[in-house]
């Protein structure tokens, strides 16, 4: 596929946003592997990248009838479903300032969310922790949708599995280099997922809670990219819909 295209105008355009691109999915999605090992080991043992273990929850805690629990699962359920909501209704206004993407001060938001919950003291309610990381995972999920034309999701593996089995198929049925290109893209994903989790849990073992500094170094390499591309190769472009949305 083409870097470069002809736009309307007669200047040249990268096909795809510096948000689109691969390196911006390998690093969040490390961070997402991060955020479920942090939560889980230190964080009241849950995961808060996705919300479909707790809908299992909620539909045990109906067969019992455990009232208290419904009422309890729906607030980290309620923290992603508004995070979807925030990310979607403030995208469009973002834009229309002109400054920088939606994307760039997301990325920017999260490190501040991460600071702030790295600085929590360890006796402090694990709910505070988890709802925000619900919160800030619907957002990264919901922002960041294709890469270079793929669809991607940056916080959980199930579709980048369910993707290797489908790339695999056909890579063996067809021989052809864009299902084995498919396939290395989403294994690359699972990886450092994986990768996010070992570190988590290595560094929650030393330093507690201050062991979620560590996520500011891939956030921060993936805001300085898009900020960089914000500001000089992408200045014209910053109203572009990324590909997926």
């Amino acid at each position: 596929m083409k870097e470069w295209k002809k736009c309307g105008a007669g200047l040249y355009e990268e096909e795809y946003l510096e948000c689109e691109k691969r390196w911006v999915f390998l690093l969040l999605m490390c961070v997402g592997g991060y955020f479920g090992a942090f939560t889980y080991s230190i964080r009241g043992g849950v995961f808060c990248n996705a919300q479909t273990a707790n809908f299992v929850l909620m539909a045990m805690a109906l067969g019992r009838a455990d009232w208290g629990q419904v009422l309890y699962l729906l607030i980290p359920m309620s923290a992603y479903f508004l995070g979807a909501v925030v990310s979607e209704a403030i995208a469009n206004p973002i834009k229309k300032l002109n400054l920088i993407r939606w994307d760039t001060l997301f990325v920017l938001l999260e490190m501040v969310a991460v600071v702030v919950l790295a600085l929590l003291p360890e006796r402090a309610p694990y709910q505070i922790t988890q709802v925000t990381i619900n919160f800030i995972c619907s957002m990264q999920y919901n922002t960041f949708r294709q890469a270079r034309g793929i669809p991607m999701a940056t916080t959980f593996c199930t579709n980048h599995l369910r993707q290797v089995g489908i790339a695999f198929t056909k890579t063996v049925k067809h021989r052809d280099a864009s299902h084995l290109r498919r396939l290395g893209a989403h294994l690359a994903m699972l990886g450092v997922f994986v990768a996010g989790g070992v570190a988590a849990t290595v560094l929650c073992r030393v330093f507690l809670g201050r062991a979620l500094f560590a996520a500011l170094i891939p956030l921060g390499i993936v805001l300085a990219g898009l900020l960089h591309a914000d500001l000089t190769k992408e200045r014209g472009v910053l109203t572009r819909v990324p590909h997926g949305h």
